[in-house]
């Protein structure tokens, strides 16, 4: 089209570039692609990237969309689902720590990812597909034109000039047009983390040989979770991998654990010692077996545009970062993929693209902004069980419930839908930044200490019945909105309990809960570290 070397030039074969690379492909098979990776193939397994944990939208992306679950159940690692484990005492025996997590696989599944494993397998995919993928391939000097761009692609072979039609910038931290263009944005979550691997099997049922404590999880089989250790201002990951190593990481807020504390790996460790003596134990065990060390300082960043009219497009960390507490990543890879292989079919079948363009780039930056939320000012309160605990169960629940029932509905590409859903996501999004604001209230008033502790989100029926029905079926337009409906509903006596249950802590709580029509409180024994006090049960009752 128009004299284009190429329909779709992509700058960086990385996990993002090499997904929408094959979903492309795989919607519109005559699409012409060139995907140009800045490293040398075969990589490293194991010690090559973070963001190895996925979570359902992300895990369906693989498995469903791309048509990838061969390999995930084959070479990857079925997760166990997020495992966190709160502080007690000194932290050197995990059988105290209250502990929250599944005792069993969740019905709709996710994945740990061994980043190398993947891409690697991902780029010979696409190789066999057809798409042009050069590896070793420097992209230099991008020139954004009215009709075509142009880029120089450097290779061991020498420098070529290309033109495309639609230039895709996936090219990570690099954020190639994102630095051109001058579109990077701060924004105040200011959190650090560093990172290891360590090629070994860290399995956290090893940590305690008390059978109660085993039998809580039958499959004993923990270490299949992602697995966070949580102290105020902290946390700590464990990840297993399909080719046997464990990652590694530590992400702290900055004003509580400045970054020089964990920019090294003898100050990561000397730091494990002071905050989590029983993993820098089981670490240092493994000192002759550490793979690789990284840090990063301030991870998270927006930007002010994504998608353009103009047929330039930011997909995965090329344009914007939010925060691995919830490995949202692979997430933001889906639902950007999602967005531009629509947009290009479109174009490509010469339909006008201006508004649906400018749709889409509004919605990506929202749900940035919407998922920005969960962390930012939150991390002060990860030390705390039962606020923590909370907190996770929320959150889940609105994930589930509506962000990816939404996507495994394939609606976030349906402007006509949402947009007659706009009612509903701006009372969503009302009530939960206002859930937020509340955690962090609760966390202020909340000094107890809890421990000896086993609970999960899944056992909580309704938690797990949001969960299970992603697995659904498609719906019509009529049926899901009628199920968004409901699920709203839902997370509005989910919030009436857990307001009610802060709110014992003291007046100033009081504030945070409001009347939802007669509502009863929703079931969360499962999860209360105490007991609903009658104090709280008279709240509800009241409301």
């Amino acid at each position: 089209m128009n004299g284009a070397d190429y329909d779709v030039a992509i700058a960086g074969g990385g996990l993002a570039g090499l997904s929408v690379a094959r979903q492309l492909t795989l919607e519109y098979p005559n699409l012409r692609v060139l995907v140009a990776e800045k490293r040398q193939h075969p990589v490293a397994e194991a010690a090559f990237k973070v963001g190895e944990s996925s979570v359902e939208i992300g895990a369906h992306f693989f498995q469903t969309v791309l048509g990838l679950n061969e390999h995930l159940r084959a070479d990857q690692l079925e997760k166990l689902g997020l495992r966190y484990f709160f502080t007690h005492a000194d932290n050197r025996d995990i059988r105290r720590r209250v502990e929250f997590g599944p005792a069993q696989f969740p019905p709709v599944p996710s994945f740990q990812l061994d980043r190398g494993r993947f891409e690697n397998f991902l780029l010979r995919l696409n190789r066999d597909s057809g798409i042009e993928v050069l590896d070793g391939a420097a992209v230099r000097d991008v020139q954004l034109g009215r009709d075509l761009h142009s880029l120089t692609v450097s290779t061991a072979a020498g420098q070529r000039r290309v033109t495309t039609r639609w230039l895709i910038d996936a090219s990570g931290r690099a954020g190639l047009l994102r630095r051109q263009l001058g579109l990077t944005r701060p924004v105040r979550h200011s959190a650090n983390a560093c990172w290891f691997r360590i090629q070994a099997r860290l399995r956290v049922d090893d940590w305690c040989s008390d059978a109660d404590w085993s039998s809580m999880v039958p499959t004993g089989e923990r270490w299949m979770s992602t697995n966070h250790l949580m102290g105020r201002g902290y946390w700590v990951w464990l990840i297993p991998l399909g080719s046997g190593s464990t990652s590694v990481g530590i992400v702290a807020d900055e004003p509580l654990h400045p970054f020089t504390r964990i920019n090294r790996m003898d100050r990561a460790l000397e730091w494990l010692r002071a905050y989590e003596p029983q993993c820098a134990e089981v670490v240092e065990q493994h000192k002759d077996q550490i793979q690789d060390f990284l840090a990063l300082k301030h991870y998270a960043f927006g930007c002010s545009q994504v998608f353009s009219q103009d047929r330039w497009m930011l997909i995965g960390e090329a344009g914007v970062f939010t925060d691995p507490f919830y490995s949202p990543g692979s997430d933001f890879i889906a639902m950007g993929s999602e967005f531009i292989t629509d947009v290009i079919g479109r174009d490509m079948g010469g339909e006008a693209i201006g508004d649906r363009v400018e749709r889409y780039n509004s919605l990506y930056l929202k749900l940035f902004e919407s998922f920005l939320r969960l962390y930012d000012g939150q991390y002060a309160l990860m030390g705390n069980a039962q606020v923590m605990t909370a907190k996770a169960a929320w959150d889940n629940g609105c994930y589930w419930g509506i962000t990816a029932l939404l996507y495994f509905q394939r609606r976030f590409r349906q402007p006509a839908f949402l947009a007659s859903i706009e009612p509903l996501m701006r009372r969503f999004t009302v009530l939960h930044a206002r859930m937020q604001t509340c955690f962090t209230a609760w966390d202020v008033a909340d000094a107890a200490v809890y421990s000896d502790r086993y609970a999960s989100v899944l056992d909580v029926e309704f938690l797990r019945v949001l969960q299970r029905s992603l697995g659904d079926g498609p719906m019509d337009d009529e049926a899901l909105r009628q199920r968004l409906e409901d699920n709203l509903a839902l997370l509005h006596r989910f919030a009436l309990t857990l307001q009610s249950m802060a709110a014992v802590h003291g007046p100033d709580l009081g504030r945070f809960v409001t009347a939802h029509g007669g509502e009863q409180p929703v079931d969360l024994d499962p999860i209360c570290l105490t007991p609903l006090t009658s104090a709280a049960a008279q709240a509800v009752r009241t409301l």
